[in-house]
């Protein structure tokens, strides 16, 4: 059973905890898991890229010289694509590239992601993940505490002081227990957890 260390706001270190074999203790898939940030990055996209065609370029409604004898090229508009000011060939238009993956392998990907933390040793738990007040410089203290570098703060609800002091912290993620990213753990150093949250996530995902 795999287990994490336990430290307090401080990052001293309380205690170990063992963690669920059903979420942090499989075989990683990186296939499912290349599949689903894959399928997240795709979502992001906004698809408004546009570019006009041959046909909606104004412009070139005569022909620029007769067909035969001047000794050019024939030519039946001055917007088709070689042209300056022509049109763009296979122009890109609005699309939307989003597209759905099946929640078992969503939940596969993530359970994937998790195990690979906590093989890596990269699952912190927080005794108690809490800020009297909303201050980033105590967050960042923390974080260097725990050497965390780019990280997923994961809490079980939403706590307002974690979120708001960590916003600006370039490189740390904060979210709630019930809405975990494969990409954001995936993009992250440490995953860290309070203690809270765990059991969340054991109860939720197992």
């Amino acid at each position: 059973m795999p287990k994490a260390t336990v430290v307090n706001m401080t990052g001293a270190k309380v205690g170990e905890v063992e963690l669920s074999d059903a979420i942090f203790g499989i075989e990683p898939n990186q296939s499912v898991v290349h599949d689903v940030v894959k399928n997240h990055l795709a979502n992001c996209r906004q698809g408004t890229q546009s570019a006009l065609t041959r046909a909606e370029v104004s412009g070139g409604g005569i022909k620029p010289w007769r067909q035969k004898g001047t000794g050019r090229a024939r030519q039946g508009s001055t917007r088709a694509p070689q042209w300056t000011h022509g049109g763009v060939v296979f122009a890109p238009k609005p699309r939307d590239y989003s597209y759905t993956l099946n929640k078992k392998v969503k939940r596969l990907a993530l359970k994937s992601v998790l195990s690979a933390k906590a093989a890596e040793g990269n699952v912190i738990v927080v005794d108690g993940l809490n800020l009297d007040s909303i201050k980033t410089k105590n967050m960042q203290a923390f974080l260097n505490a725990v050497e965390a570098g780019k990280a997923v703060v994961v809490t079980s609800e939403v706590n307002q002081n974690v979120v708001l002091s960590a916003r600006n912290i370039p490189g740390v993620v904060t979210t709630t227990a019930k809405i975990l990213s494969v990409y954001d753990i995936v993009n992250a150093n440490k995953f860290i957890v309070d203690k809270a949250a765990l059991a969340v996530i054991e109860e939720v995902f197992a």
